[in-house]
């Protein structure tokens, strides 16, 4: 997150991008002939971020080679982790798995250790005393998508407590405006299989 200049992967892809998104696609990928043959109901859980919400994170130029904002970049790859778990989760209705996306709220982790400037790192510290809770708390939405048989295929799971969902007790969390629009979704897994060079055992 907030990488402060463009860099790219080894494969050529934006950091931020290829790592939060286009990796956990490959991955998925990779993994779906071993949860098609799970002999239970399996679940994906993906995890975005609040930044998914920000309007700079509309899915355009993908690779930001046009600009490069960090935290846009950040912000674009979050939106494109529930895009593509809502698609996943239309592609999967009816098999036994199930696809959901989580926020984990903020925390006080490394995260942010990239955030540069005096002020920028004051503003941080104060967040993080007022907003942020701990590490184990921004675990909890994942562990409750994952295991909770009230979450649902396509569900969107974040903390509660707080008035911006930062911390507290998982549960439902409203998606970004249009994340769960299939042509949307058709247009980011089309694009990602053409990057990637992989496509789905579906």
């Amino acid at each position: 997150m907030n990488v402060p200049e463009r860099r790219t992967t080894a494969d050529g892809f934006e950091l931020t991008f290829g790592t939060n998104h286009l990796g956990h696609f490959a991955l998925t990928a990779h993994l779906m002939p071993a949860l098609r043959r799970a002999p239970d109901a399996a679940r994906i859980v993906t995890v975005s971020a609040i930044a998914a919400r920000w309007r700079s994170g509309a899915l355009t130029d993908l690779m930001s080679e046009d600009r490069y904002r960090p935290m846009a970049a950040y912000a674009k790859s979050k939106r494109a982790n529930i895009v593509f778990t809502e698609e996943l989760a239309r592609r999967l209705d009816g098999t036994g798995i199930e696809a959901l996306a989580v926020h984990p709220g903020a925390a006080r982790t490394n995260l942010q250790r990239h955030t540069h400037g005096l002020l920028i790192r004051q503003a941080s510290r104060l967040l993080e005393k007022v907003a942020m809770g701990p590490v184990e708390g921004a675990a909890w939405p994942s562990l409750y998508a994952a295991t909770s048989p009230d979450a649902r295929n396509g569900a969107f799971i974040g903390p509660a407590s707080f008035s911006r969902q930062t911390s507290g007790t998982p549960k439902p969390a409203a998606l970004p405006a249009g994340a769960d629009d299939p042509a949307k979704g058709a247009r980011l897994w089309a694009k990602s299989e053409r990057l990637t060079g992989i496509t789905f055992a579906l």
